[in-house]
């Protein structure tokens, strides 16, 4: 006989564990189905959580090695130890999948360690190994996030050809990475080897990198890159690899003028993209169709074409951003619950942790221009801020977009020290329809990083102080 539940989730990524829990919170009897050993789904095991470590733990080396010096720190030699590296990378990422699994118990979820399929709409077959049990749910939320996008021409062999989960594990620096697609998986991971001594390489198809995200932040990124050390070649789409006798792997690329580019690399990265995940999940036993790029179709309230079938996160598309599905979780338990649940998709914040960071909120000048909104723009440059000015982080700046006519808060664009924090304070004054000038009149303490959030506010008036 199956067990009930009164809610299921099926994967226990950021969208789907967070979802779990709020169902519990709510009263309801909660099952949570991950086919692999541990929880946590990519964030924490092979995205967000690893990259963020090695990042981390790259930027230190990196400062030890070149920064430390002009604080008057001086290092004999600075060793690079990454086997070390690594090992506190799996250490973070054991250490939060364990406090999830804590977090199950604690919310008294049950968990079903397998694959789940549907075999009806409310009965969810788990297959481990040789063993298969069925559950029931009054509510099923599909939750199976996605996978890295492999192109036909440039397969992955997990070992030189690879996807950002091995770009997470290379045994060695590369001597030569080349990083195919300049968005934010590329650009951070590309950061990482950069930063431990890899010449780096970015071919991206667009004229720019971060393509989505606005062209100040684009241009300001690719500068700050470039002189760290991170080539590009932009308008190019790679075509192909070959394997030279001596193992070199020759990337073959052509521009939007037809020329042939040609780059020896001894490590390819793919990343173009992410797609969802639905093998094996038996949508077609309910009548579940994907769209053409195999996303799941929900409408204004995460329902799928099946009554009591929700989906959220990667799976259904959109940002593919980990607080997002968070958001959208939250929203299907309590309605499941018989509350209101809302995402506001306009205000999910996008953060790149590079160094220096980048985060963006709301609308780009580009989208504003296409909707016929009038606007005004303010800027701030870290370089003229004294905190950013004692800790030697003084690359990038701070953008508003505020309504011409009603100063209301429409977009914030930030490229520089800790911005994946002060973006937040943005977003926050655009939930509650704030204005440029509510930020100008709050008072900053000084000497902080978030003076240049209040500056750049002021600069949307022109009456900036310290420019």
């Amino acid at each position: 006989m199956s067990q009930e539940f009164d809610f299921v989730v099926i994967g226990s990524g950021p969208g789907g564990y967070v979802c779990a829990i709020r169902a519990a919170q709510l009263g309801l009897r909660t099952a949570i189905i991950e086919r692999y050993g541990r929880l946590g789904g990519t964030c924490l095991n092979v995205g967000c959580i690893p990259s963020k470590a090695l990042l981390q733990s790259s930027e230190h080396y990196h400062q030890a090695k070149h920064k430390f010096a002009k604080h008057g720190i001086d290092l004999a030699e600075v060793k690079l130890n990454l086997a070390q590296m690594m090992a506190r990378k799996d250490e973070v990422v054991e250490n939060l999948t364990s406090g999830i699994a804590g977090l199950m118990k604690k919310n008294k979820i049950t968990h079903f360690e397998g694959h789940g399929s549907f075999v009806s709409a409310k009965e969810i077959a788990v297959k481990n190994g040789e063993e298969t049990q069925t559950i029931t749910g009054k509510t099923i939320v599909i939750a199976t996030g996605s996978k890295p996008v492999e192109l036909p021409f440039l397969p992955h062999d997990k070992k030189d050809i690879v996807s950002s989960t091995e770009a997470l594990a290379f045994d060695a620096v590369p001597k030569h990475l080349v990083v195919v697609g300049g968005g934010v998986i590329g650009l951070e991971m590309g950061s990482v080897w950069l930063r431990l001594g890899a010449k780096v390489t970015v071919v991206e198809f667009m004229d720019r990198v971060l393509p989505p995200m606005d062209k100040d932040i684009s241009k300001e990124m690719r500068k700050v890159l470039k002189k760290q050390g991170m080539a590009f070649n932009l308008s190019t789409g790679v075509t192909g690899v070959e394997r030279a006798e001596d193992g070199t792997l020759i990337v073959k690329a052509k521009d939007k003028k037809d020329r042939e580019v040609v780059l020896e690399a001894d490590k390819v990265l793919v990343a173009v993209g992410r797609r969802p995940y639905t093998q094996g999940l038996g949508l077609e036993n309910i009548g579940i169709e994907t769209d053409k790029r195999g996303f799941i179709p929900v409408d204004d309230h995460l329902r799928t074409s099946v009554e009591g079938v929700y989906a959220i996160g990667d799976v259904i598309g959109g940002l593919m951003l980990a607080h997002k599905a968070e958001e959208e979780g939250v929203a299907v338990a309590e309605m499941a619950a018989g509350k209101p649940g809302h995402v506001n998709y306009n205000l999910v914040p996008n953060v790149v942790y590079t160094w220096p960071e980048v985060a963006s909120v709301g609308k780009t000048e580009d989208e504003l221009k296409e909707a016929g909104v009038a606007y005004n723009a303010g800027k701030f440059f870290f370089r003229a801020n004294s905190r950013a000015r004692c800790v030697d982080e003084s690359d990038g700046f701070i953008k508003f977009l505020a309504d011409k006519e009603t100063d209301r808060l429409l977009g914030a664009h930030m490229v520089g020290p800790s911005v994946s924090e002060l973006i937040q304070e943005a977003a926050v004054v655009m939930e509650f329809m704030g204005s440029s000038e509510d930020l100008a009149r709050t008072c900053h303490g000084h000497p902080t990083l978030s003076e240049t959030v209040k500056e750049a506010a002021l600069a949307v008036d022109g009456r900036q102080i310290h420019s």
